[in-house]
């Protein structure tokens, strides 16, 4: 949010520049629905295949967040983490709409909104969040079971995309001021 915070530039009248931007969102959506179709249609829950010494496509179900934090929680986390997702959701088209030229920015808020959509429409539909893409590498089997990274999928890969810009577009902004 500070990196949008007092720019001057790149209002938009009536939304037209906001576009673009949600089409990345719909891109980075698309996308990982149909990811998350191939893999509820073709695996088990827990099948695994391995693609390379470091990455296998799995499916695993997380009801948690990030970490599969408060996964055990009984079940109030869907909703509280649907809710989230939605506020965020809402919160970013504001955020588009009002600073569409800050095209950094705008990327950064359009991976995050398509990645927080994704993982939204899998708590609705299903409950629980569809993870496939685990990596794994010995040097991290002091920090995570086996050194296997927690398992996640193209919704958490274009919030974490998302979450780096938005960084990197802050970085460069105090650096020009």
């Amino acid at each position: 949010m500070a990196a949008a915070k007092g720019r001057g530039r790149g209002r938009s009248s009536g939304g037209a520049n906001l576009w673009p931007w949600l089409g990345l969102a719909a891109a980075v959506l698309l996308l990982d629905q149909f990811t998350k179709v191939l893999i509820l249609g073709y695996y088990q829950l827990g099948d695994s295949t391995t693609v390379t010494g470091f990455f296998n496509v799995v499916r695993v179900h997380n009801t948690g967040a990030a970490f599969s934090f408060l996964a055990s929680a009984g079940g109030w986390q869907r909703w509280l983490f649907t809710g989230i997702g939605v506020a965020a959701a809402v919160f970013i088209v504001w955020m588009l709409r009002s600073h569409p030229g800050q095209k950094l920015f705008a990327f950064a808020m359009a991976c995050i909104l398509g990645g927080a959509l994704g993982n939204v429409i899998d708590r609705v539909l299903h409950g629980y969040v569809v993870d496939m893409l685990d990596f794994h590498w010995s040097f991290l089997s002091g920090i995570f079971p086996g050194g296997h990274f927690p398992a996640f999928n193209i919704a958490d890969t274009g919030i974490t995309i998302g979450a780096m810009a938005l960084i990197l577009d802050e970085i460069l902004r105090v650096r020009k001021s």
